[in-house]
């Protein structure tokens, strides 16, 4: 009898181990169930809302460049998309002087180039006169005792006049050459700032911007500056000249020479 009870009790005990099993199980295919459903229902929602005539026409309501820049994502087996605008301009302190820095180099660079040309065309001029001026006095050594005292004083009014053209050309020069020395050391300054403000760009255009005025601004200083020794070397042969004149008359002669020409300059 004993052995009848303890078969019926592992009996029972199996009996009731199975039908929890089964309980359980039947749960979890509950859940399982819920849980597709509502999955399913999810996708269900979202073709819609994807395909509706409302979400087509907020869509065509929407900026063109939005429109152009939205951003495609899945849910499920639904497409839909979610417009976002570009990002902001960068407006920080760093970039604002980096734009002021090149504004400043580009003024620098317009005033560095209206300075060079205007000293380089100075200097052309000067440099011409200087010819003249030259040309004059050579012309009249060659003719020092061969002209009447009305010639003479002819071509020293000429002499005089180129002089007083040569003086003014040089002064000219040098009020230019003022504004131009300004000017490259705005250039350099900005130059300078720039770089230090991160728009490398515009500092290297300034510095090439730099190198050619100042290329310029030599090449044609030393045009001038042989033109001015050449003047030297003729007014020394000018002084020669008259001096052998002079010796080979009567000193009561000298009074015939014109007194712009014993001025020395």
């Amino acid at each position: 009898m004993q052995a009848v009870k303890n078969c019926g009790l592992c009996a029972s005990g199996s009996f009731l181990k199975g039908r929890t099993d089964f309980l359980l199980a039947r749960r979890n295919m509950a859940v399982l169930r819920m849980s597709a459903a509502c999955v399913q229902l999810l996708k269900h929602k979202t073709s819609v809302l994807c395909n509706s005539s409302v979400h087509q026409r907020i869509l065509q309501r929407l900026p063109n460049v939005a429109r152009s820049n939205a951003v495609p994502f899945s849910v499920g087996t639904g497409l839909c998309a979610v417009p976002f605008t570009q990002q902001v301009e960068n407006l920080s302190h760093e970039s604002l002087i980096r734009r002021a820095s090149c504004l400043v180099t580009d003024s620098a660079n317009t005033y560095l180039s209206q300075t060079t040309l205007a000293l380089v065309d100075a200097l052309t001029q000067y440099a011409k006169a200087l010819h003249t001026l030259i040309s004059l006095q050579k012309r009249y050594i060659a003719s020092i005792g061969k002209l009447s005292p009305v010639e003479e004083d002819s071509i020293w009014q000429v002499i005089i006049g180129q002089r007083v053209e040569v003086s003014d050309r040089l002064e000219e020069c040098k009020r230019f050459e003022s504004n131009w020395m300004n000017a490259i050391n705005i250039c350099e300054l900005s130059a300078e700032a720039a770089y230090n403000s991160g728009a490398e760009h515009a500092c290297t255009a300034t510095k090439t911007n730099l190198q050619v005025a100042q290329s310029k601004v030599e090449e044609i200083r030393k045009i001038s500056k042989e033109a001015e020794k050449k003047l030297a070397e003729t007014k020394a042969e000018e002084i020669q000249r008259m001096a052998e004149y002079a010796s080979s008359i009567d000193i009561h002669d000298l009074e015939d020479v014109p007194e712009a020409y014993l001025r020395e300059d």
